[in-house]
């Protein structure tokens, strides 16, 4: 089973939009998911529960990580829900590398009955994200196209205590990145600008999908995903023409992405 965390240290960013789709097309592909949602928000839980495809597990993330124990039914795509509990983990500092160890100790008992775990991670740096990226092969980062999240890519990477730099160097040395997914994205003069001070500051954290220039993986912004996370559908299956013309859109990024994952296909890695 190959391990893949969304992250990024800023929220709205669409992690768990791109979680969605990517769960629902691996799933589609043949691939046996698990998804754990590490926000207690609940942004993963609430669409693959309601989309009626997944195997709910009768715990949470937060007791995942607090307790011992925990198996899932048989099912080739189980989705462990947020819980409230993830809010007091941060909280009991003596027992983060408990925490930590439980996680790892989960993914490693299910690694034979799952392809793909697909991990959603709060914004916030705590012990969630940290555990979550200390088991990972593979880390994708949503951002969107605004001078905030530019500036934030240098924290993302360089933070002292949870920057991928020094989680790959400490914690996790099989840290992979595959690199920076623009999400949102629109024609706007602003955004246009703002991708190629993206692209020219961080090309070797672009994801390329073709020889050809500015092929870079990037999902525009389009309504039809806002609705599809809302009701629980797949997006590729919605009856609206705008669901399906969107779905065309974001494939060839997704399907890059998810054969990283699968292939065991290195993104950029994490040299300064």
């Amino acid at each position: 089973m190959k391990t893949l965390v969304l992250a990024n240290q800023k929220g709205g960013v669409g992690k768990s939009a791109v979680a969605t789709l990517l769960a629902h097309y691996l799933a589609q592909q043949g691939q046996r998911v698990l998804a754990l949602d590490f926000d207690h928000q609940g942004n993963l839980t609430q669409p693959l529960a309601r989309s009626g495809r997944t195997v709910q597990a009768p715990f949470g993330t937060g007791q995942l990580m607090a307790e011992a124990g925990h198996k899932l039914a048989s099912s080739s795509f189980c989705l462990v829900p947020a819980s409230l509990e993830l809010l007091t983990l941060e909280r009991q500092p003596a027992r983060h590398n408990e925490f930590a160890n439980r996680l790892l100790d989960f993914l490693v008992w299910h690694d034979a009955r799952f392809d793909v775990c697909l991990v959603d991670t709060n914004p916030n740096p705590d012990i969630r994200l940290v555990s979550a990226l200390a088991c990972a092969d593979h880390v994708l980062s949503p951002i969107q196209l605004n001078q905030e999240a530019l500036d934030g890519v240098h924290f993302l990477l360089n933070h002292p205590r949870v920057g991928l730099r020094k989680l790959q160097a400490v914690l996790n040395p099989k840290l992979n990145l595959i690199g920076l997914l623009p999400t949102m994205v629109e024609t706007t003069p602003f955004q246009k600008a703002n991708w190629i001070q993206l692209v020219q500051h961080h090309p070797s954290l672009m994801i390329r999908i073709g020889d050809g220039p500015g092929q870079y993986a990037a999902l525009p912004r389009r309504a039809s995903v806002a609705e599809a996370q809302a009701s629980g559908e797949v997006l590729w299956e919605m009856k609206k023409t705008a669901a399906r013309d969107a779905w065309r859109e974001f494939e060839p990024s997704l399907r890059h992405i998810a054969g990283v994952v699968t292939t065991s296909g290195v993104g950029h890695g994490l040299a300064a």
